[in-house]
């Protein structure tokens, strides 16, 4: 092993030369093997020694990840390598696989070019596998393909080499099918997996040997050497032809792009700013002499230095005593610390030029995907997440005198991790956390207790509902309290091609920016009037002013905006979040007197309307919804299609193959508690099973107001729902 010091002055000397720096991230299903892959790469860039390798797992740092063997946060390492006579810098990110912790993987795509997609050869593509996949080619981040696990068709399948070829080559078609459907058109073929290209290695990551196409020559390695030496056992005669980390320094020297290389077409996706001017093409040309652009895919909260803001440096060099602006604040501040992040460490460095990752301190009120830059410029396109916070717990401290602790640890807890949604009601002490799914909770629970050191008390989980409308109605006329104000509105549901769009981050949450958002709208087939005057979206929600040369209007539009947002937060039916609605404002009569048009008048008078319009319209609930994949022998496909019907669950798809039975299928998140006990026991404990987010789908008649009574009840509302009559008066 060599000191981390030496390997730190290594990489600082690296980053000046982009064509020898890659960013990666390695991602996979859960359990398919990435972390140990990991403590390879770390290993031969002499962090740690090569025997420990895969034992290690040096990228999981938290006591609860080596608790339960499982990832749960992105780790980033800067690692140095020599191949072929050059070095190299290979600035990694190790991801989660669990769907609860997706989000991570989301925000690492934004940092990185390219990527090793892990997959096990026995499960093959899997549904984690698909979805993270799709988010890495969504940012433009090449693949790669590795498939693990190899040793286990052998011995435990007992399949022969031919056999183990074809279902190796089943995997790469899977894989190319998925690069079809959602790698962009530009390069759709070049990015496919070929064997005989090279970018596709398989191995066992736990044995840490590993065999491309190039290394088979290389070494004179057949499919029945492999077969030979695995079913003896012997992977160490395999370790010493064919070592993991060099098969995978190869695969990503050779077909994943440096940063200069990649810049000039993932820019273009993820900066929406003139490409002509000086900061677009300092970022194109990943110029460090250019002015600093930077974008925010990780915040941690270090209790000695504040917040850390880790982002990828697209132009400039940063660098103590720099000043920069925080785009969503527009404020001016200096970098008083720049480091680099060596898995669990952060280590000094002086400075950090275009093309790599960086540690930034000094910078206040940063988020995830902040645009971080020395001159005023068009921020980068938003992170977007593909789940929403389905679960939630009632959270409060066991001791009064822990109260506003517990408000600061769930705070930093919701910086660093966004896919964690806090409401917190200071006036009784309770707090609602909402994530993922269980386990997210459960892990949410964990640090506030053991790094908070708060005592807490939980609920049972609560599922998140939204609400939405069947049908249009209006104009409903809503009055000031003062009565001097009117304002008419039409509510309707919106387009399926507009939501999809706001779903895909195409149109992002906010007041539209820019002429091009028109454009968006109307492909998604918004009439081009009303796409011209959006004035707002919000949970999925658009306002649109369809009223012309209205006296006072733009005098009143923030406070009609403000309105709207709370009226699409807290729903008229059981004060849950409102999605898919459009809502038109017809007509206006306004005072003109500013002394009359205050908040106090202003929002009643437009929150009134939409609500009493959207009870007339026919306000319904939708449910969350999770589609499950089972995997066991065959002979409990029966016990498992009872476990799903039971739980009100839509069969979508049986496979078999051999003796093992794939079943896929639509579940509601409210009917999930207890299922993995309640599965463990109808197979025996035979079966494995992985779920991920699959959206919202509109909850069965006869369940709504039982739900919507349960709802109302617990949130100390009376459990009739309001009528339209209640809201205009």
């Amino acid at each position: 092993m060599v000191k981390k010091e030496f390997v730190v002055d290594k990489v600082q000397k690296l980053m000046y030369e982009p064509e020898h720096i890659r960013n990666i991230a390695i991602i996979a299903h859960v359990d398919h093997g990435k972390t140990t892959l990991t403590d390879s790469l770390v290993a031969g860039a002499g962090l740690i020694s090569k025997e420990l390798a895969g034992e290690l797992k040096v990228m999981d740092s938290e006591e609860i990840e080596q608790q339960r063997s499982m990832t749960i946060k992105a780790s980033d390492i800067s690692l140095g390598f020599h191949h072929e006579g050059k070095d190299y810098l290979v600035n990694l990110i190790d991801t989660p696989g669990h769907v609860d912790f997706g989000g991570h993987v989301t925000r690492a795509m934004r940092a990185i070019d390219g990527v090793i997609l892990v997959i096990d050869s026995v499960e093959g593509v899997m549904p984690q596998t698909e979805t993270v996949l799709r988010q890495a080619l969504k940012e433009k981040a090449k693949p790669v393909l590795f498939i693990n696990k190899i040793d286990r068709l052998i011995n435990e399948l007992k399949l022969g080499p031919e056999d183990m070829q074809d279902r190796l080559v089943k995997i790469i078609k899977s894989v190319n099918d998925l690069i079809h459907r959602y790698g962009s058109k530009e390069f759709k073929d070049e990015w496919l997996i070929k064997v005989e290209k090279g970018n596709v290695a398989f191995g066992s990551a736990y044995n840490k040997w590993g065999l491309s196409f190039n290394y088979m020559q290389k070494t004179k390695l057949t499919f029945k050497d492999i077969y030979k030496f695995c079913s003896i056992e012997d992977h160490k005669s395999l370790v010493e032809k064919a070592p993991l980390e060099e098969v995978l320094l190869e695969m990503a020297v050779k077909h994943l792009p440096n940063p200069a290389v990649a810049q000039k077409y993932r820019i273009p996706t993820l900066w929406k700013g003139d490409m002509e001017s000086e900061t677009g093409k300092g970022m194109t040309n990943c110029d460090p002499k250019a002015k600093v652009c930077m974008i925010v895919f990780g915040v941690v909260i270090d209790e000695h230095a504040g917040e850390v803001g880790i982002g990828r440096v697209f132009s400039g060099t940063v660098k103590k005593g720099v000043e920069v602006t925080i785009a969503s604040t527009l404020q001016s501040e200096k970098i008083q610390q720049v480091g680099i992040y060596m898995g669990p460490d952060r280590v000094m460095v002086d400075e950090v030029p275009a093309g790599n990752i960086a540690a930034v301190v000094g910078l206040h009120n940063l988020y995830v995907g902040e645009t971080v830059s020395e001159e005023k410029i068009e921020p980068f396109e938003q992170i977007k997440h593909y789940s929403e916070p389905v679960v939630t717990k009632s959270i409060e401290a066991k001791n009064i005198k822990d109260l506003v602790k517990l408000v600061e640890v769930l705070r930093k807890l919701a910086k660093e991790d966004p896919t964690i949604r806090v409401e917190i009601n200071q006036e009784t002490g309770e707090h609602l956390i909402s994530g993922m799914g269980e386990l997210h909770l459960e892990i949410i629970e964990y640090k506030i207790l053991k790094e908070g050191k708060i005592e807490i008390e939980t609920s049972k989980p609560i599922v998140v509902y939204r609400e939405t409308i069947t049908n249009a109605a209006g104009p409903v006329e809503g009055k000031s309290p003062n009565k001097h104000s009117k304002f008419k509105v039409i509510v309707e549901p919106l387009e399926e091609g507009v939501y999809k769009k706001m779903t895909e981050g195409e149109i992002p949450e906010g007041k539209p920016k820019g002429k091009k958002l028109v454009d968006v709208f109307i492909a998604g087939g918004m009439d081009r009037d009303e796409a011209k005057n959006v004035k707002d979206v919000s949970n999925k929600c658009v306002l649109i002013d369809t009223t012309r040369g209205m006296q006072y209007m733009n005098e009143v539009m923030e406070l009609l905006i403000q309105g709207f947002e709370e009226a699409m937060n807290l729903g008229p039916l059981a004060k849950e979040k409102v999605t898919g609605v459009k809502v038109k404002i017809t007509d206006a009569t306004i005072h003109e007197d500013p002394v009359h048009r205050g908040p106090a008048q202003i929002i009643p008078a437009i929150k009134r309307p939409i609500y009493a319009a959207m009870l007339i319209a026919g306000t319904v609930l939708l449910e969350p919804k999770q589609k499950l994949l089972v995997q066991a022998p065959q002979e409990y496909l029966g016990p498992i299609i009872a476990q799903v019907q039971a739980r009100r669950g839509q069969v979508l798809d049986i496979q078999q193959e051999e003796e093992i039975v794939t079943l896929t299928a639509k579940v509601p998140v409210s009917d999930m508690f207890g299922f993995s006990d309640d599965i463990r026991g109808a197979t025996q404990g035979r079966a494995l099973w992985y779920y991920e987010y699959a959206g919202f789908e509109r909850l069965p008649k006869d369940l709504q107001d039982k739900i919507v009574g349960q709802i109302r009840e617990r949130k100390g509302d009376k459990k009739e729902p309001p009528t339209p009559q209640d809201f205009m008066d």
